[in-house]
């Protein structure tokens, strides 16, 4: 163990700046990284405010922080692929690869995967981490620490874009404008969409979704986005709905989207059951696909980063100290509008 400094929720609502005692042993197979950049998840916010999401509970003093970048300062026996020097993200679950799950190539869902900063293990709002290098993804030289650190939430919408099996021309449909759902967007683009209609209730989230070329902004405060899918779409429907938001509430229209043979593909989780017409997915012959976090989708998003492809730079909100790490949960609590990316710089 080594006693280092690092961002630690002490319980639910109570963070400190301190010096805690973190594993940095450098063992075959694992290389460690200094960490440049550190972007703030939603996830890490909901521990942070309740202490807990689902069965995931914080019941001992935890470091945040999982959408990371940094550059790799030791390599231990056996890792040929990495040098000393390099510019890496780090994908932060790590499966048991001799798992049913993994063998199946869906090591996202097995049972036994560590994740970065989910009860009981730490994240990585600290100067250094030690991480698989299995697990661990060179930058392009033309990809920054900050675009590094915003590849694991564009897996999330990597995912959800090859899960709903999109095909050149496209009309999709996302509910939710906040950071999942605009990448979403940007990935269902990128996979191929023509067009993606995206809902929100915040205008500021929507004027910033707008400002990618195949966006089409919907203020559902404003109108009725189950007419204004028909409208677009001539009456037909989208080919797939991206459901982001996580509320019950989106659920209550949701098969009035889709065409006939259409997808759904559900990316935010409720917090409490909801009701699903099955009936009406049934007589639509609805796809109905699940995300949970990302499966080899690292490499992809960073080929597309480095392509120019795919340009997250216009989502980061502001960037804050180490010092004022904080002051970062503290504004991502607040949830403004106008926020979507709010990340943490880690190196002096």
């Amino acid at each position: 163990m080594s006693r280092v400094r690092a961002l630690v929720l002490e319980r639910q609502h109570e963070l400190a700046m301190r010096d805690i005692d973190l594993p940095l042993e450098v063992g075959p197979g694992m290389v460690k990284i200094a960490i440049h950049t550190v972007g703030v998840c939603g996830s890490d916010v909901h521990y942070y405010t309740h202490g807990r999401i689902g069965p995931f509970v914080v019941e001992a003093p935890m470091v945040l922080g999982h959408e990371a970048a940094g550059t790799v300062v030791e390599l231990g026996e056996g890792v040929n692929q990495l040098k000393v020097g390099d510019r890496v993200c780090m994908e932060p679950g790590i499966p048991n690869a001799n798992s049913r799950a993994s063998r199946l190539g869906m090591y996202n869902v097995d049972p036994a995967v560590s994740f970065w900063a989910t009860p009981p293990v730490h994240g990585v709002l600290t100067p250094h981490v030690v991480h698989p290098a299995n697990y661990t993804f060179k930058l392009p030289d033309n990809v920054s620490f900050a675009e590094g650190a915003m590849v694991e939430p564009f897996a999330v919408g990597m995912q959800a874009a090859t899960k709903a099996g999109i095909k050149p021309g496209d009309t999709a449909v996302v509910l939710g404008a906040g950071p999942i759902g605009t990448m979403v967007a940007i990935a269902a683009l990128a996979g191929g969409c023509a067009r993606v209609i995206i809902a929100d209730l915040a205008q500021p989230k929507l004027d910033i979704a707008a400002g990618y070329q195949g966006v089409i902004p919907i203020n559902i405060r404003q109108a009725n986005l189950v007419a204004e899918v028909a409208r677009v779409t001539e009456g037909w429907g989208a080919d797939v709905v991206f459901e982001c938001s996580g509320s019950p509430k989106a659920w209550e229209t949701i098969m009035d989207l889709p065409r006939p043979g259409g997808t759904i593909v559900v990316v935010g989780l409720p917090v409490e059951p909801i009701k699903v017409d099955i009936a009406a997915a049934s007589t639509k012959e609805l796809r109905i696909e699940n995300v949970f976090r990302y499966a080899h989708q690292y490499e992809r998003a960073i080929a597309l980063f480095a392509s120019g492809r795919v340009d997250l730079k216009p989502l980061i909100s502001e960037t804050f100290s180490f010092e004022d790490a904080i002051a970062a949960f503290e504004r991502a609590a607040e949830a403004r509008p106008s926020d979507v990316k709010l990340q943490i710089r880690v190196a002096s």
